[in-house]
């Protein structure tokens, strides 16, 4: 006697790579990668870019108000560093770093409390805008900031007279700690409080489990 080329009672359709019918399973990619539209991310990336790029105003308030002044004086014929061995230029520069890095920091996490879902394109607008708020606080400082004409700053001081040098920003490379802070802290978040994607669950999960019992049993194996 030979053994039935088919086990009796199998049930049919017992490929475990075989598409699930629709409606058969709760778990199905589209919850899986449910999140918004590209339209809605785009709208939602050029809403924070310009909302994190007009805050650079407040930056360059800051900067104007808690950055070192550069003291200097004229004799008339020159202008001159009043304390050659001063360091307010690199206190200025300084201070902008500092106060990007801070700015970029509490915007990430604003972003990211308002929207947890978003994609890359929220990462870019958060970068631009942050970059963008940067050179807008840079040029604010240096706009309400003493004046760029040394010459005629000095001669209206007079001779002598202490006055203070423009407010520059020597090192450019201050303007990328905004977006550089903002990308690295809410990658952060992202990776440690972001939303997680579902486990499959349901019939399809179970197509990969152990063969049933009453397979076995209708082999004539040993039941576990």
């Amino acid at each position: 006697m030979t053994a039935p080329l088919t086990p009796p009672h199998q049930p049919p359709h017992d490929d475990p790579w075989q598409t699930p019918p629709a409606g058969d399973s709760p778990y199905s990619w589209a919850e899986a990668e449910e999140g918004p539209d590209m339209k809605t991310e785009a709208r939602q990336a050029a809403v924070v870019m310009v909302a994190i790029a007009v805050s650079g105003l407040l930056l360059g308030l800051l900067w104007l108000w808690l950055a070192p002044r550069i003291p200097l004086i004229s004799d008339d014929t020159a202008v001159f560093l009043k304390d050659t061995e001063s360091e307010e230029a690199i206190g200025a520069d300084g201070t902008f770093a500092l106060l990007a890095l801070a700015f970029g920091a509490v915007s990430a996490v604003l972003v990211f409390l308002f929207h947890r879902r978003g994609g890359i394109g929220l990462v870019i607008g958060l970068a631009l805008g942050g970059l963008l708020g940067a050179v807008l606080a840079w040029q604010l400082g240096g706009w309400f900031g003493p004046t760029s004409d040394v010459v005629a700053h000095a001669r209206a001081a007079g001779k002598g007279v202490t006055f203070d040098a423009p407010l520059e920003l020597n090192a450019k490379g201050a303007l990328l700690a905004w977006p550089v802070a903002a990308m690295v802290v809410h990658l952060a978040l992202t990776a440690l409080f972001g939303p997680r994607d579902p486990e499959p669950t349901g019939e399809w999960g179970a197509a990969y489990g152990p063969a049933r019992s009453e397979d076995s049993q209708a082999w004539g194996g040993p039941e576990k």
